[in-house]
């Protein structure tokens, strides 16, 4: 249910929105800028990300990109281990951390509502960055 919930949000809720589906992943993007997704969900392991055992009945992972500052107000012990696991709790992203992922496997209830909340957040961040970089290609007379 959390998942139909994420997925309706990010296709129905939020603009601009481009999908793609690759090694089992969903990768959402703001506009035509393929570049890097400001979410993914995982619904299963592949030979490259294996950590959070999403092979298991009905489990899936949402990466999202939030900005610097809610990255290190939600993790500011770095020598901390985590558990890549673990349902319903955020965690650093296991491979993209140092790009400020956070990531949570199953979300439900509060937890749901605060993903909802990041996933806005990440669009936001991935509309700007958007806008900007396709303003500077106008400015220099480059063709979108």
């Amino acid at each position: 249910m959390s998942l139909l919930k994420i997925e309706s949000h990010i296709t129905k809720s939020l603009e601009n929105v481009q999908g793609l589906e690759s090694f089992g992943y969903s990768l959402f993007f703001y506009g035509n800028d393929h570049v890097l997704p400001f979410v993914s969900i995982a619904k299963s392991d592949n030979e490259y990300d294996s950590v959070s055992n999403l092979n298991r009945d009905g489990v899936f992972r949402v990466n999202i990109g939030v900005s610097k500052e809610t990255f290190n107000r939600l993790f500011n012990n770095p020598k901390m281990e985590w558990d890549y696991t673990k349902l319903n709790s955020f965690i650093p992203h296991p491979h993209y951390s140092a790009q400020h992922f956070i990531c949570i496997l199953n979300p439900v209830e509060e937890k749901l509502e605060e993903t909802i909340n990041f996933i806005s957040e990440a669009h936001l961040i991935a509309k700007t960055r958007y806008d900007k970089k396709y303003s500077n290609k106008l400015k220099r007379g480059n063709r979108i």
